[in-house]
């Protein structure tokens, strides 16, 4: 990182409790500290807190309480040298700004279909929710790496709290109700890698559909009876009605119950008793997708892929929001989302060869038995209901939705069946 070295400190946070994977970690550190980098090595042996007890305590660290801003990023993520070059100075510029946050790029978008759909919805969210956001001196949420925070703010916002999975929305939403600001910097990029496995994007999914829902239930009357002095009745509006309960609930709920409920439904019911207008049924939902794709324009001829998994992903999003709303079981389940670290070519390792102690991983060229795919049996119940449904329509309806549920029917199978990503 370039940046006067009295002036810096790189702090490695490791809650690893494998013996070799804290040696191997702990060995690359000490590497660094004889070329003269300024790096400490901090692993707590546990996982209390997870990523929120793990911040807690490095930042209560006497060397790290002497610093006034913090440059967080996740492990898999990779700043270019010139990155608080970039950052810092817009924090130096406004003392009202707390935080600053910078873009995501994937050095795997290229990997499998997977990938390339993650990156469509994550270049919606990056060019779209938070630039408007930062433009409009609105709320949006801290993506939890790749962003610069004065520590000032996060002490006045309470520090970090392990109360949700979410605890880097959970730190940006109470430092907003204290009158901070975030600034996007969408022409800063950093560079991370995307999960390629289904299990690894189910498991990074429902974190992110339970946390928000469960974070709006606990975070609902504190948004409600903050000072108006700091927060305007707008922003408060905005930040509960917009960012939570429409993008974070209905969102999720909406699209599961339109495509997967709704539109069989109705087939079901059929033409003469139950009418779904047209405009209803395509045209609305072409508009916002098309929205979606737009801020990725080489994969537009994905689009329909696109539109296929996520609704079959929407029925896994809405048992998340509901667990999170409700505090059900799982709610508070924390998995670490599993990175293959092998995107670029000339860092892959052959098939079966050991990149970590313990675990096994194979080249995307392997192929998988049929019997070693995970089998998910309520993406298969949903598919065998929509081809139940398209079937019907073929038979008796008269508006040609089987056309939609047979494609739907396939995606859900597909899924179900594991056969997704590397």
């Amino acid at each position: 990182m370039t940046w006067p070295s009295d002036k810096l400190v790189i702090q490695v946070l490791d809650d690893s409790t494998d013996p070799a994977i804290r040696e191997m970690v702990e060995g690359e550190c000490g590497r660094w500290a004889g070329k003269g980098v300024s790096i400490r090595y901090e692993n707590r042996r546990n996982r209390s807190g997870y990523k929120a007890g793990a911040m807690r305590e490095g930042l209560r660290k006497a060397y790290a309480r002497e610093c006034e801003l913090v440059a967080i990023f996740d492990a898999d993520f990779q700043p270019d040298a010139d990155f608080l070059l970039r950052t810092v100075p817009v924090l130096v510029a406004d003392p009202g700004v707390a935080l600053v946050q910078a873009r995501w790029r994937f050095v795997n978008a290229d990997e499998c279909l997977l990938t390339r759909i993650q990156e469509m919805s994550l270049d919606y969210h990056f060019r779209v929710e938070q630039e408007v956001g930062s433009a409009c001196h609105g709320f949006f949420g801290f993506n939890g790496t790749a962003g610069v925070w004065r520590v000032r703010a996060l002490e006045e916002a309470g520090g970090w709290k392990e109360r949700t999975t979410v605890e880097d929305m959970d730190l940006a939403v109470r430092a907003s109700l204290r009158g901070w600001r975030f600034v996007y910097v969408g022409h800063v990029g950093v560079r991370n890698e995307l999960p390629s496995t289904l299990r690894a994007y189910r498991y990074q999914q429902h974190r992110w559909s339970c946390g928000p829902a469960n974070l709006f239930r606990k975070i609902f009357l504190e948004v409600l009876s903050s000072p108006t002095a700091r927060v305007s009745p707008w922003k408060k509006l905005h930040l509960l009605y917009d960012f939570f309960f429409l993008r974070k609930l209905v969102a999720h709920l909406l699209t599961f119950s339109f495509y997967c409920v709704v539109i069989p439904a109705c087939v079901l019911a059929g033409s003469d008793h139950v009418r779904l207008p047209k405009y209803v049924a395509l045209y609305v939902p072409a508009a916002i997708t098309l929205l979606n794709a737009a801020c990725t324009p080489r994969s537009c001829h994905l689009l329909i892929f696109w539109i296929l998994f996520e609704n079959v992903m929407s029925m896994h999003r809405t048992k998340a929001t509901l667990i999170g709303l409700l505090e059900a079981t799982r709610a508070n389940e924390w998995v670490v989302t599993d990175k293959r670290g092998n995107a670029n070519p000339k860092h892959q390792q052959p098939a079966n060869t050991t990149t970590r102690p313990g675990r096994k991983t194979t080249t995307s060229s392997s192929r998988t038995s049929f019997f070693n795919n995970d089998v998910h049996v309520a993406e298969i119940l949903l598919g065998a209901c929509l081809l139940y449904c398209a079937l019907y329509d073929i038979a008796y309806g008269r508006d040609s939705f089987y056309i939609y549920l047979l494609l739907q029917s396939a995606a859900a199978f597909i899924v179900g069946f594991g056969y997704v990503g590397t």
